[in-house]
């Protein structure tokens, strides 16, 4: 059974045994492509996220973009069911079986050879490191065939929503560059004749594409055709003018400028045909953004070509080059970028500084940006390696070093910048520099045993540089977001910037989005990490990778630490998760640390939100239900016995306490559900209907009638505090009679108590003290301290319910013993309650009832012109 997106849905089967390139079978090869548009929906969803999990609620919004109907889960799993009977057709050894579900939605298994965008991207992969190794024939090959794979736009006769749409734009951009660089590596063969009436079909498609104009301009020179190439440029200018109001880019001008000089060296195919940086390869026009392989030998970046090595192939072979250009969006890092020039400035004789820190953090940026604001500093240049290859060990230092030595560095005051340094044995040789040079590199964790390095250590943008980021999110003239806005996106990227240039990007993308739109997107957790890939920023891919190089024993670590609530955590709480003792799981933290998968500081360990929400998913991908399931038990209850240390849990806690009583409901731990939600202490303020609904049906579940009183109680609350009072009587009788079922006198107490208020509320204040007389009676027993503390308050609240002095003293009274109750609980937001309310009193002394217009009858909550009484 084999897939294809790169154009119609493709769905096929029988006898196509053969890779999605060619190479079938002779057998017969049956279409299973459903008919259906809402099932292609679904089914092509799936695919351009194979082998990942996809939310429910993201299949919802790409079936119904704009409103779903009350039935769409129930629908969805009835397409889910009917695409399984597909792929069963398809496939009766595995196909059923390869669509899954898996919480919070599903995840279709396909082979690595059996979709065609897989094929796509790893023939494109292959061909760009052998465009990089300057092996330009096998580069054209790998890309003429990654080309061959389309058959027309992405999907195209499927509707698209969201999640298709980013799709279909990032596939198209990474066809884009796979063009690109195949021209490339075709000029590199000297093909420009055959590929000049391609080249102009392209640039009359893309109008505004710099790339493919400079790409026809040096086809038509290498012909003999200066004017023609002349006229492609002046077409480019006056598109670009009338249409966006700027002028061509730098590249764009130079290559201009030799054209009408007519420089001999450009007619030589293999020859760089730009000064600035180029594609990491020496190839083509030198108009892309990556490094190219000229060392720049000044400021101003003008300075003389040196081509590859023709041996490329034969191993890791970068090409050594001038710095990207510096990005006109950078932003932030005020005080990282002041640390990093002031140390590559004031560097001894053969200095090394590293810049370090969480993946995604922008470390590559910082540190271009930094090494051309220092440039001025190394007059001789600058020389820019990327260790990264597609495949195999990483460069060594020897292989590093050789390729140092091959140009022209001796005696020169140089900046040499190493990206993606994987060990300090990939530096070590290269130490000391020459006097006057210095060596920059980005790692992502400190390289140790380098004598004499200077970390700068990365995390999250700061929320005060979040407030300033704007500019990204005004591209194509849309208007900028608001400061609030802003900072709430920067806080659900988790203040990583590729996280927030990917959603500024999806902003972009989508003129009909607001930064509403593009915010709510972004609160969904189990869809935040597919709304944050726009174009070729994979936000997701790029924490695989630092998640992917890491050792296993850490990557288990990481999975089973997503169990914890979001916040800070300890060793103690750690052990819980990985089911070890306390100084052993605090090694496993650091060990996890020096993997930048984990951020720890003098207050604790966090798991950054992003990679938190990654960990989330390799867990429910990679463990199996019964690990997830002991290790979610051991987590819950230790949470739970810390809980119930006395003192009022902070709200970051208690909003942990609820995600935590949803991870065991999941789990079907019924009881420790019900556990973690009395350990909230009934301040639970996000989202409690939901929180005490799921714990009540836990206590059914459990068939505990004490919790279920208890929950049916913390309901009747909510339903008072939101006025819906019929509710509340109905809640507060079950809670009644389930406590007197289970004989749980404390519970039956504080049941009575709501009704009392109930019928104070109503003025009815004979029958509200007829309910507190048992209430208190139940509730003075010694333990049932909380119990007694709403019991008092409600009897104060009676007595200011009573006009004249005497209502006052009794009201007076209650509060006092309000607050000795309150200070027994530990409990900071009751005592404040308690002394608020006698200040009140004395404030209003002598003013009798009349005086009394707002009166606050639980904290924070208002009552405005008390009921008047009735016996």
């Amino acid at each position: 059974m084999r897939f294809g997106i790169l154009g119609p849905l493709e769905v096929t089967g029988g006898g196509a045994d053969g890779g999605p390139d060619g190479g079938a079978d002779d057998g017969p090869v049956v279409s299973y492509a459903p008919q259906a548009a809402k099932l292609r929906v679904v089914l092509g969803t799936l695919l351009v996220r194979a082998n990942e999990v996809v939310s429910s609620e993201s299949l919802i919004d790409e079936l119904w973009p704009e409103a779903p109907p009350r039935t769409a889960t129930t629908t969805l799993q009835v397409y889910v069911s009917h695409l399984r009977k597909t792929l069963g057709s398809a496939d009766p050894r595995g196909g059923r079986e390869s669509l899954v579900t898996r919480r919070p939605g599903y995840l279709l298994r396909v082979g690595a050879d059996a979709l065609d965008t897989t094929v796509f991207e790893d023939l494109s992969r292959r061909g760009h490191q052998a465009l990089r190794d300057a092996d330009f024939g096998a580069a054209a090959d790998l890309m003429r065939r990654a080309l061959a794979l389309w058959r027309g736009p992405v999907l195209s006769d499927t509707p698209h929503g969201p999640l298709l749409d980013g799709a279909a734009v990032r596939l198209g951009e990474v066809r884009s560059t796979v063009l690109d660089e195949r021209i490339r590596a075709e000029l590199h063969l000297g093909l420009h004749r055959e590929l000049v009436a391609e080249l102009q079909e392209l640039v009359a498609e893309h109008r505004m594409h710099e790339e493919f104009h400079a790409h026809l301009m040096v086809a038509l020179y290498r012909c003999g055709r200066q004017a023609e190439a002349l006229r492609v440029f002046a077409m480019l200018r006056r598109t670009l003018v009338e249409e966006l109001g700027i002028e061509p880019g730098p590249s764009s001008r130079r290559l201009q400028r030799r054209i009408l000089e007519g420089d001999p060296a450009l007619s030589m195919p293999g020859a760089r045909t730009a000064t600035g940086p180029g594609t990491g390869t020496g190839t083509g026009t030198g108009t892309g953004t990556g490094t190219g392989s000229a060392v720049r030998s000044g400021p101003a970046g003008s300075g003389a070509a040196a081509d590859a090595p023709a041996d490329g192939a034969q191993g890791w072979s970068p090409a050594l080059g001038a710095l990207p250009p510096a990005d006109p969006r950078f932003a932030g890092r005020t005080a990282e970028l002041a640390e990093l020039e002031q140390l590559l400035l004031a560097s001894p004789a053969g200095g090394c500084v590293a810049v370090t820190g969480l993946p995604g953090t922008g470390k590559t940026a910082l540190a271009v940006e930094s090494a051309h604001r220092v440039a001025d500093a190394f007059p001789d240049g600058q020389v820019f390696l990327d260790l990264r290859r597609a495949a195999g060990p990483p460069p060594t230092g020897a292989e590093i070093l050789d390729r140092l030595e091959r140009a022209p560095l001796t005696g020169r005051r140089v900046l040499i910048v190493l990206d993606h340094v994987t060990s300090e044995t990939q530096v070590r040789p290269l130490l000391p520099l020459a006097p006057g040079s210095a060596l920059l590199l980005t790692a992502g964790r400190v390289p140790a045993g380098l004598p004499g390095l200077r970390p700068v250590v990365l995390g999250p943008w700061r929320p005060e540089e979040s407030r300033r980021l704007a500019g990204l999110f005004t591209e194509r003239g849309s208007p900028a977001p608001g400061p609030g806005a802003v900072e709430e996106i920067a806080g659900l990227c988790g203040g990583l910037p590729l996280a927030v240039r990917a959603a500024a990007a999806q902003l972009a993308a989508r003129p009909h989005w607001t930064p509403a739109t593009l915010a709510d997107r972004l609160r969904d957790e189990g869809g935040r990490l597919d709304a944050l890939r726009a174009g070729d920023v994979d936000v997701r891919a790029r924490l695989l990778e630092a998640y992917a190089a890491a050792p296993g024993a850490e990557r288990r670590t990481f999975r089973l630490l997503s169990l914890l609530p979001p916040g800070r955590f300890g060793a103690r709480q750690a052990a819980a998760a990985l089911d070890l003792a306390e100084p052993r799981a605090a090694a496993a933290l650091d060990a996890l640390a020096d993997e930048r998968l984990l951020a720890v500081d003098r207050d604790g360990c966090h798991l950054p939100e992003l990679l938190r929400l990654l960990a989330v998913e390799r867990l429910a991908l990679e463990e199996d239900a019964e690990v997830r399931r002991a290790a979610a038990e051991r987590v819950c209850r230790a949470y739970a016995a810390a809980a119930a240390q006395p003192g009022r849990l902070a709200d970051a806690d208690a909003r942990g306490l609820v995600r935590l009583a949803r991870t065991a409901y999941e789990a079907g731990l019924w009881a420790l559900a019900v556990r973690l939600t009395d350990a909230t202490g009934g301040w639970v303020e996000e989202d409690a209907e939901a929180a005490y609904t799921m714990a009540l049906d836990a206590a059914v579940r459990c068939a505990d009638r004490s919790a279920q009183a208890r929950m049916e109680r913390s309901l009747g609350d909510l339903a008072w505090q939101y006025r819906r009072a019929e509710r509340a009587h109905e809640l507060y009788e079950g809670a009644l009679a389930h406590a007197r079922e289970a004989g749980d006198e404390e519970e039956a107490g504080r049941a009575l108590v709501g009704l009392a208020e109930l019928r104070l509320d109503a003025g009815s204040a004979a029958e509200a003290a007829a309910l507190l007389e048992p209430a208190l009676a139940a509730l003075s027993v010694p333990g049932r301290t909380r119990g007694r503390y709403e019991a008092s308050r409600a009897r104060a609240l009676l007595a200011l319910a009573q006009d004249g002095p005497e209502g006052a003293e009794t009201a007076r009274a209650w509060f006092g013993e309000c607050l000795q109750l309150a200070g027994a609980l530990r409990d900071h937001r009751l005592e404040v309650y308690a002394r608020r309310s006698l200040r009140a009193l004395s404030a209003t002394a002598g003013g009798g009832g009349a005086a009394r217009r707002a009166v606050e009858i639980r904290p924070g909550l208002w009552r405005i012109q008390p009921a008047g009484v009735r016996s």
